[in-house]
């Protein structure tokens, strides 16, 4: 596939994390740029977690230097979920296989296959501060972590050569995720979150079933209704309808 127009791309062999390299390299870049690693020695999820790494897998940051208000750039979580819903489509052929799992998961075969971790990025200070934002992602294309590594409750992990036998380089994979991706952002600046809301909720896991969404100490089930127009969870329960900002989701 072609590569996307005024998108950058750096390729190392070794690095702490994609996200880490992200925020050194924030100033240096003139337009959006992907950083794929083909090893990371400090890969972290959310919340802090460590984020197992195997070679094989992908890891990869997409920087974009002026993503928006802080609520504009949230929602590129959706973006790069379908990103990576199409990328893997393309690579395996099975789009019946693969769903979305709010608010930053991708899963295969109900285990999870990838994950989005966004943050904040900031450059300069005074009149010249700027702000970026990091979109980290990582893909268990060859192994996925032991499930003893991962929480309680939490969905198995999966890998996409174990559950399709499907065996793609993580630079294959890249030139594959990076078009589809610039297609969709594309899409979010000049027509708004509405036509990827509508696209994500077509390929939403347990969208009309219960779920679990843990907020710290405080745990809310509900009927997982939609999301709405700024990516909240909307959950419809006993409590009656409840709108989640974040939240980790048990099914």
């Amino acid at each position: 596939m072609k590569w996307p127009d005024r998108y950058g791309r750096v390729i190392l062999h070794e690095i702490d994390s994609t996200n880490a390299e992200a925020a050194r390299r924030i100033g240096d870049l003139s337009g959006p740029t992907w950083i794929m690693a083909r090893m990371q020695t400090a890969a972290r999820g959310r919340r802090g977690r460590p984020w197992a790494n195997p070679a094989g897998n992908f890891a990869a940051t997409l920087v974009l230097r002026h993503p928006g208000a802080p609520g504009q750039a949230a929602l590129r979580s959706f973006t790069a979920a379908l990103a990576l819903h199409e990328a893997f489509v393309t690579a395996t052929g099975r789009p019946g296989s693969f769903a979305l799992k709010w608010p930053n998961d991708v899963l295969l075969n109900g285990g999870k296959v990838a994950g989005i971790l966004l943050e904040g990025l900031h450059h300069g200070t005074g009149a010249h501060a700027q702000a970026g934002l990091a979109i980290g992602i990582g893909v268990n294309l060859a192994a996925a972590p032991d499930p003893g590594q991962v929480e309680p409750g939490a969905l198995r992990p999966v890998s996409l050569l174990s559950e399709t036998g499907t065996a793609i380089d993580p630079e294959e994979f890249l030139n594959i995720l990076a078009p589809a991706y610039a297609r969709l952002e594309s899409q979010f600046a000049s027509y708004g979150f509405a036509p990827l809301r509508a696209a994500w909720l077509e390929r939403a896991a347990r969208l009309g079933e219960p779920v679990t969404a843990r907020m710290g100490s405080e745990t809310v089930t509900g009927t997982f209704e939609t999301i709405d127009e700024t990516g909240q969870l909307v959950l419809r329960g006993s409590h009656g309808v409840r709108r989640i900002t974040a939240a980790e989701i048990f099914f």
